[in-house]
């Protein structure tokens, strides 16, 4: 996809985001619903799930009816921190510069406290199959993505004038994951983190995340026991690769579906962690490539439609677009001709899941497209996508 035409889609979805003060829907926001929370199936566990599902899978928008109210979520604001970053090491301009450390700020300011370590956590109540977490539960995967992202400016800002030290705020990340979250270990040179500190799941994207963090940080602190911990939470996934190179969401049986996004996640953290912690390539590497050619093969068409599920071509969604190509440009380098299938992925989802006003669409499924805007799940992911190609592109 030309250069010029990435660069225009990136700023008009970055204008229409800053409209809204990045604030905006989430297809897991349902039970923010003020209806709800006044009703007494508040205290449903059926109730709840089938309230998130209804709001998640429905073409037509009842928040507004529901009283569901627009906010700003900690993730999204890491993922277009994460973007800005991006943008500025592509075009540092004094603009990007202001509103990069203004994200950055904004981020740290929405950690939960009471924990060992700087967290995140949703902004609305989530009701999963294994287990409930109210509003402002910490959980990894949110956590991993501020650390991600004050990593990140750690590299590019710390030690300039005025700056803060977002390196020793990113290490107090890891005291959270190894103080707050519960731990498997089924064997003595593994570990998998749990999703957060209520639970005791297996989710192996979102513990490798956790690892992902504890290797970089251990990088740049130059503290080498945070690498061994990152190592362990990657051979228990990689040791849970499936023959054909997949990875199932997670360790139980009702864990057992593989989908595009949480494969990319996977590679991502693999990835960083290949690089970051010493004699990882040599144990790691053969699983990175065993399961980038199986994420390739069937998670995506030929022109870069991107699959959810490795079957049917439907539903084709935005949120697995977005982590596609950061993923892939995470992997340049690493693995040959990814930017070549980020930019079918660009043009495809442009081109079906676009708003020319500045918005990408939700998902399109067989017979319809749902057209709601999603500020974390669609926006932001879109945003960092971009970010990461054009800068990969720039660079090559």
């Amino acid at each position: 996809m030309q250069d010029g035409i990435l660069e225009k889609v990136y700023a008009d979805l970055l204008s229409w985001c800053r409209q809204r003060d990045f604030a905006g829907q989430d297809p897991f926001d349902g039970l923010n619903s003020r209806l709800f929370q006044a009703s007494p199936f508040r205290n449903s566990r059926t109730a709840r799930l089938l309230w998130t599902q209804f709001f998640k899978r429905s073409p037509i928008d009842f928040r507004s009816t529901a009283q569901v109210p627009q906010q700003r979520n900690a993730k999204g604001i890491a993922l277009f921190a994460l973007a800005s970053l991006a943008r500025l090491r592509t075009k540092p301009t004094e603009e990007g510069d202001k509103e990069t450390r203004k994200l950055l700020t904004d981020l740290i300011s929405m950690r939960l406290t009471g924990f060992n370590g700087a967290a995140w956590g949703y902004n609305f109540d989530w009701q999963g199959r294994a287990f409930y977490a109210p509003r402002g539960t910490p959980t990894v995967v949110p956590t991993a993505f501020a650390a991600r992202a004050l990593i990140e400016a750690a590299e590019l800002l710390d030690g300039h004038e005025h700056s803060t030290d977002y390196l020793s705020f990113a290490r107090t990340i890891c005291d959270f994951i190894l103080n707050d979250l519960n731990r498997t270990e089924d064997a003595a040179d593994e570990v998998c983190f749990s999703y957060s500190p209520l639970d005791t799941t297996r989710v192996f994207n979102a513990s490798l995340l956790a690892g992902e963090v504890l290797a970089v940080v251990g990088r740049l602190a130059k503290e080498s026991s945070l690498c061994e911990w990152a190592k362990r939470t990657a051979r228990y996934v990689v040791r849970r690769q499936r023959a054909d190179g997949s990875w199932s969401y997670g360790g139980d049986d009702y864990q057992s579906w593989a989908d595009n996004f949480h494969t990319a996640f996977i590679l991502t953290s693999l990835s960083r962690i290949i690089r970051s912690c010493e004699s990882a390539p040599d144990e790691f590497e053969s699983a990175l490539r065993r399961g980038y050619e199986y994420w390739h093969e069937q998670f995506f068409l030929a022109n870069g439609w991107p699959k959810y599920f490795p079957g049917g071509a439907y539903p084709a969604d935005v949120h697995a677009a977005g982590a596609a190509l950061v993923a892939l440009a995470e992997l340049r380098g690493q693995i040959p001709g990814t930017l070549l299938l980020a930019d079918k992925i660009a043009h495809w989802t442009t081109e079906n899941l676009y708003n020319r006003s500045g918005y990408f669409y939700y998902q399109r499924r067989r017979f319809y497209t749902i057209r709601i805007p999603y500020m974390r799940w669609s926006e932001a992911w879109m945003a960092y996508g971009l970010a990461r190609l054009i800068e990969a592109k720039h660079s090559s």
